[in-house]
């Protein structure tokens, strides 16, 4: 497969869901009430969407080099009104609710058997943390099991086919705790976690509101529960969704510490999330268990 047609059939999945979306969205836009232009990109919002998707089939390159490397050098005749590099960046951040929206049409559904948990996003070395501005105020100092980072946290929730069902995003330094009930009101069945989510308050909540049950490894100080044999071996393939987290950093590069605006990070985000959910393969259990 050459590198028009991924980016013909990539193109052909984005615009189908343009042209369902875009009369919804342009139905419901909230006006100032005064009179102005709205001028129209030479360029429609499904190709620039196209273009932003596919840059994560090269997470080795920068966007700026993706774009006159690859779209300007090769692919410019399938973009027949290409805008420049810095009027695409400038633009950039118009494509941010349409593909919020395409990620929720991507993203899987729950199986009954769901893993859990959080991943660094860095937007800075610590060395810059005191010269950053462009996150100031939004990011803020976290821990993770790497050590120290200045940024946010993705929350994520997988089934055990490796699609990703939700995600949360907060700042660094919220406990991976607090977005769980909020990511389990879609979620039936069972929720596989590490330590960090060990709480009998969260538990019995997430049973008596949401009718889930959160199944978590215990600390070494501690009594071993009685888990069923099927819970003991979902737990020991918990290591499932490390490995998508895995694939989002380093397949599709969800993590970038030289964003100059919030809004393009955010585009890079959901982006990716989107990417990954596109993608054929994906990491699964090899034994499919039915609780």
């Amino acid at each position: 497969m050459t590198m028009n047609t991924d980016i013909t059939s990539l193109f052909c999945i984005v615009d189908d869901f343009c042209k369902i979306f875009e009369p919804y969205w342009n139905r419901y836009l909230i006006t100032s009430g005064k009179k102005q232009r709205n001028r129209q990109s030479r360029m429609s919002l499904s190709e620039m969407m196209t273009i932003v998707l596919f840059h994560h089939s090269f997470p080795h390159l920068s966007f700026k080099d993706y774009y006159n490397k690859i779209i300007t050098t090769f692919l410019k005749p399938l973009f027949p009104q290409l805008l420049s590099y810095s009027r695409f960046v400038r633009l950039k951040y118009r494509i941010l609710i349409p593909l919020i929206t395409f990620f929720s049409h991507t993203k899987g559904k729950c199986t009954g058997i769901s893993f859990v948990d959080s991943t660094p996003i860095k937007v800075c070395h610590n060395r810059r943390i005191y010269n950053h501005k462009v996150f100031r105020g939004a990011s803020q100092r976290g821990k993770s099991s790497t050590g120290w980072f200045f940024g946010f946290k993705l929350h994520v929730i997988v089934n055990h086919i490796g699609e990703i069902v939700d995600i949360y995003f907060t700042s660094g330094n919220v406990n991976d705790r607090h977005p769980l009930p909020t990511l389990c009101r879609s979620l039936f069945g069972k929720v596989f976690g590490d330590k960090g989510y060990l709480s009998k308050k969260l538990q019995s909540k997430l049973r008596s509101e949401y009718d889930v049950e959160l199944v978590t490894k215990v600390r070494k100080n501690m009594k071993n529960p009685e888990h069923s044999v099927i819970d003991k071996t979902l737990l020991s393939k918990r290591s499932l969704i490390e490995t998508v987290i895995g694939e989002l950093k380093k397949r599709t590069n969800i993590q970038h510490t030289r964003h100059r605006s919030p809004r393009n990070f955010m585009v890079k985000l959901v982006s990716s999330l989107i990417q990954y959910n596109l993608f054929q393969k994906k990491p699964s259990l090899k034994s499919v268990l039915v609780l």
